[in-house]
């Protein structure tokens, strides 16, 4: 589970102003989830269109969406061309379908059932428990296997956020002293295919649910790396292929409490050799008061997740040390994320 950065609120502004402008931010939210939904940005891919034109495409009341439009435009999601006609931005092209920059699967995830587990935050804040399962009456994981629409958008979105990601994790970190790297819940592979096409002389293994290894075969082939890539199927609760010297894990460990996150680290560190590596890539919460994203992340992982959480660098060096590792570096990328790299000892 992961989110995009939030620009910050103007620090010109009066106080009362800057705290109406962050507490009204579902207003924009709610607006940008309306228009990726409806799939405007899609519409407009070709020409400007009227409202009117819209919304009978959309099924939608035309004077509504001419009001949610004109107010997007402002923002700079789409133009007001003239009159009653609007155009694609480059924030608006984002919201598009099956182009390579979109966004509009995880704006439609943020919008819905997780949105709802926000309206009830305050049942997390009280408990500690996480208000998606108080409100579904089961964790995310259950509901998304109950629910195949919404594991589809779950699963577009996750592909969305890791085409920001991948390629500057293959060039922050230097692979080449790593013969074979096994990539945990790997999805359909856009991370170990990055880092493959950078390191010409390694081999990969990727390795999540057999549903996900299914797609992600003709996805690797098409990205020209399947040759030098295993694919194996399991989950990792109960235990992760052999054969790595590097085991890498992308949003993964986030996702869960510090009893099931070290499980799934000792399932690595059982299976690797002695000069064996994992590297985790999370964002690292860091000390004091800077803005920092992953600080709200974590908090859309009390609300979200079943006990998932992001950490600063002393909680990774907990969670290593009782899996079995080392913590050597945390190397940083040009995004939030942060590769955590552990030896096992």
């Amino acid at each position: 589970m992961h989110l995009p950065e939030n620009p910050q609120p103007n620090q010109a502004m009066p106080p009362q102003l800057a705290v109406l402008q962050m507490a009204s931010g579902y207003w924009v939210s709610r607006s940008i989830y309306v228009a990726a939904k409806l799939g405007i940005a899609d519409l407009l891919k070709d020409s400007p269109k009227s409202c009117d034109e819209l919304a009978t495409a959309t099924g939608t009341h035309a004077p509504s969406l001419y009001r949610v439009l004109r107010a997007l435009a402002s923002l700079g999601v789409f133009a007001q061309t003239q009159p009653n006609h609007f155009t694609l931005t480059p924030l608006a092209a984002c919201l598009q379908s099956d182009v390579p920059n979109s966004f509009r699967a995880f704006v439609i995830m943020l919008g819905e059932e997780q949105y709802q587990a926000w309206g009830e935050f305050m049942h997390s804040v009280q408990t500690g428990g996480s208000s998606f399962e108080h409100i579904y009456g089961m964790n995310i994981y259950e509901y998304l296997v109950q629910n195949p629409e919404s594991a589809k958008i779950f699963d577009e979105s996750l592909t969305n956020f890791s085409v920001l990601e991948s390629a500057t994790i293959a060039a922050s970190y230097d692979f080449s002293s790593i013969q074979t790297l096994v990539d945990i819940a790997g999805g359909q592979g856009l991370l170990i295919a990055s880092i493959l096409k950078s390191n010409p002389t390694l081999k990969g293994v990727l390795f999540d649910q057999p549903h996900v290894i299914e797609r992600a075969k003709r996805f690797l082939e098409a990205e020209g790396v399947l040759e030098r890539c295993q694919l194996a199927a399991g989950s990792f609760f109960e235990s992760v292929p052999e054969g790595g010297d590097a085991y890498i894990l992308k949003h993964i460990i986030l996702d869960w409490d510090d009893e099931r996150a070290i499980g799934i680290l000792k399932r690595c560190h059982k299976v690797m050799p002695d000069n064996g590596k994992v590297l985790v890539a999370e964002q690292v919460i860091p000390p004091g008061n800077q803005p920092f994203m992953g600080k709200f992340l974590d908090l859309h992982m009390l609300a979200v997740t079943s006990g998932g959480r992001e950490r600063t660098e002393a909680e990774y060096r907990v969670l290593f040390e009782k899996a079995g590792f080392k913590l050597t570096r945390i190397v940083p990328t040009q995004r939030e994320v942060s590769i955590i790299e552990g030896i096992r000892v």
